[in-house]
């Protein structure tokens, strides 16, 4: 070990582990859990023992600053008229802080949080669009017409504010973050798109950043120096109408000098378009730390946290010595693994569980694609880690065996790597046979497409910690239960995967006809004009028909109902429809074929049964789909001691159910 604690030889992130002094509050590192409503707890809207777990685990983890998850304000909402939940977000009457018990709950999540050595911040605001500063559709995305507030509404928002800043603090909050970007009220004060206003609180951008000064200093009035006060803020919106970079500077300067807050928080982008403030795997490292490292020039030396895809403690490091902020948010990395910090600090890099920009954390909480904000069983989840969203159920669960075992794992996808690894760290004996050369299964298949490549971070994940607990890799086994049966397992796991479908017409197994898994893995011929037939909603299609594309290839896509992508969520969608237009991809929705030759394809359409033809075909690629693949389950059932079905030979679904299926059996041997 080295004088400073550290192994010999590992990378020194100096920067990224040193304290930072934010108003009144300490800071203890720079990496930072910026607020992300992801669904972890408050099933009664209070913090509850799920809720401080998730977040929680990530200051043991050696995240320094603990954001949490969003408080919504509650909106002047006449008694005759609803309260809505949209996709813009909550109008609603009864916040969580006129609850009683709300002090007492959240005191004792802030205590968790300072045990574990890190500050907690409490974001608040108003997410919704049944307000406005003027009677014009807010999102762009959407036709929703707010009611336009007038000095009285204001007065009483603003007021809000305030005594919610007095309650976080009441309960030890040890800074106050004011949301002011993306689809907020007070964002929407600030953007020309949304704000049409002609009175003092519109006009020139001095006038439309009144409302947000006038809220920060409502809140320093109520709690003092009790606490930091920070603002949110977009750094660009990348929309029709927005504001650019350089009117987010004059933003940002027009707030420092009229509020002097504590701390600035920046981001890039907006809800539905391309930039998204939640980029996917598509979007660059560090999307919008330029639009950061500018507003901190103009508002130094108050603090910036930069928050846009960060992944990589190095790059937070680098961002930290180029001046680009004073804080990182890594959110999304601390979901992946939030123990990456000291993992990092203890030079255990390769031993870092990365986020792959999937996106699935958050596209659950605001769509449902799983469980669904508003469902009462909603719960935080995320593709790569199946302990998210189960981190009491792993306190309670995991322990040593009590009884060594072998454990054969057959199929090497995220299920069965999972299943393994679960396993092994219990203290069984795990062999895991994998018919192909690789591991990763479809995981490694969707690394293949363009903007995909961080998929191949889970894959290299597992390859560390099949070295670190000495699983029996057999790559190349092609087994049947003969062979299963003759490693003499205690228990077997079927991790087998999923086959291709494909539609059942008339030639569809010709020679110009390919799976688009063979078409990403570089194993068929394709020539230069492709029908690519999609019957399924997620991001296959849209990966084939990119990699063709990017390829020189001439594409069109038919899918049999609404649309492709219809399951992806609103942080990705745009950037993935931008790839498809700029490669000159064509799509057309409710479209199925029925038959298919050399050069032509035949369809109907889906809802009015008429017919068309596409002619001078030169290959047709399926997304169709897949389905379980269980034979050899079926061969060793009955025969085997002990045998489980897991992942896509189970159900085809997604990452996450793949491996918290595979943990779940880990947990149970």
């Amino acid at each position: 070990m080295g004088t400073d604690g550290r192994p010999e030889g590992a990378v020194k992130l100096d920067l990224l582990f040193s304290p930072l002094q934010v108003g009144p509050m300490t800071v203890p590192n720079r990496i930072c859990e910026t607020t992300n409503t992801i669904g972890a707890g408050r099933l009664d809207f209070l913090a509850d023992d799920v809720y401080t777990e998730h977040h929680v685990q990530k200051a043991r983890g050696g995240v320094g600053w603990i954001g949490g998850e969003a408080w919504i304000l509650p909106a002047p909402i006449p008694d005759e008229a609803p309260q809505e939940l949209t996709d813009g977000g909550f109008a609603i009457r009864i916040p969580a802080y006129y609850m009683p018990g709300f002090v007492e709950r959240l005191r004792s999540f802030v205590d968790a949080v300072h045990e574990a050595g890190s500050v907690a911040v409490c974001q608040i605001g108003h997410g919704n669009v049944l307000f406005g500063p003027s009677a014009v559709p807010l999102l762009g995305s959407q036709h929703f017409v707010p009611h336009e507030l007038d000095d009285d509404e204001m007065e009483w928002i603003i007021s809000s504010f305030a005594d919610a800043a007095e309650q976080l603090v009441a309960a030890g909050a040890d800074a106050i973050e004011v949301h002011a970007s993306h689809e907020t009220l007070p964002h929407f004060f600030l953007s020309p798109a949304t704000n049409r206003r002609t009175d003092r609180w519109g006009g020139d951008t001095e006038a439309r950043t009144r409302f947000v000064v006038e809220i920060l200093r409502r809140v320093r009035d109520r709690i003092g120096d009790t606490a930091a006060v920070g603002v949110r803020v977009s750094g660009g919106e990348y929309r029709p109408g927005g504001y650019d970079l350089l009117e987010a500077q004059e933003i940002a300067g027009y707030i420092a000098e009229g509020a002097r807050p504590d701390f600035f928080s920046v981001d890039v982008g907006h809800l539905w378009g391309d930039p998204t403030y939640v980029a996917p795997s598509y979007a660059p490292p560090a999307l919008g730390a330029a639009h950061a490292k500018e507003i901190r020039r103009i508002v130094a030396p108050i603090p910036v946290l930069y928050a846009g895809r960060v992944f990589d403690p190095l790059l937070a490091e680098q961002l930290l010595a180029e001046g680009a902020c004073d804080l990182v948010g890594m959110t999304r990395a601390s979901i992946a693994d939030p123990e990456f910090p000291n993992k990092a600090r203890e030079g255990r890099f390769d031993e870092i569980r990365a986020c792959i920009g999937c996106n699935r954390c958050i596209d659950n909480a605001v769509h449902g694609v799983g469980t669904g904000l508003a469902n009462v069983m909603q719960r935080a989840m995320c593709s790569v880690n199946p302990v998210i969203g189960n981190e009491l159920l792993w306190r309670a669960s995991y322990r040593p065996a009590e009884t060594r075992r072998r454990v054969v794992v057959v199929g090497a996808g995220a299920a069965g790597l999972e299943a393994a690894r679960v396993a092994a760290m219990r203290g069984h004996e795990v062999i895991v046979l994998e018919r192909s050369g690789n591991i990763g299964g479809q995981v490694r298949l969707a690394s293949l497409a363009p903007g995909r490549d961080q998929f191949a971070n889970l894959p290299t994940y597992y390859q560390t910690q099949i070295k670190l607990l000495s699983i029996d890799l057999r790559l190349g086994v092609d087994c049947d239960a003969e062979a299963v049966r003759a490693l003499s397992p205690d228990v077997v796991i079927c991790a087998t995967g999923s086959i291709p479908l494909a539609p059942e017409i008339p030639g569809v197994d010709g020679p110009n006809v390919h799976q688009a898994w063979d078409v990403l893995e570089g194993t068929c011929s394709v020539g230069h004009r492709v029908v690519v037939l999609s019957q399924e909603d997620g991001m296959e299609t849209p990966s084939v028909a990119d990699a063709l594309a990017s390829r020189g290839h001439e594409v069109e896509v038919f899918h049999h109902w609404a649309g492709i992508a219809g399951n992806v969520g609103r942080y990705a969608i745009a950037t993935v429809l931008r790839r498809l237009e700029a490669g000159g991809v064509k799509t057309h929705a409710y479209q199925r074929a029925v038959r298919i030759d050399r050069d032509r394809v035949e369809l109907v359409s889906s809802l009015t049964g008429f017919s068309s033809v596409v002619e001078g075909v030169d290959s047709v690629v399926l997304s169709c789909g897949s389905r379980p693949a269980t034979d050899l389950y079926r061969a060793l059932k009955g025969t085997a001691p002990e045998i489980h079905l897991v992942g896509a030979a189970w159900a085809p679904r997604g990452i996450h159910e793949a491996t918290e299926m595979g943990m779940l059996v880990g947990l149970a041997l």
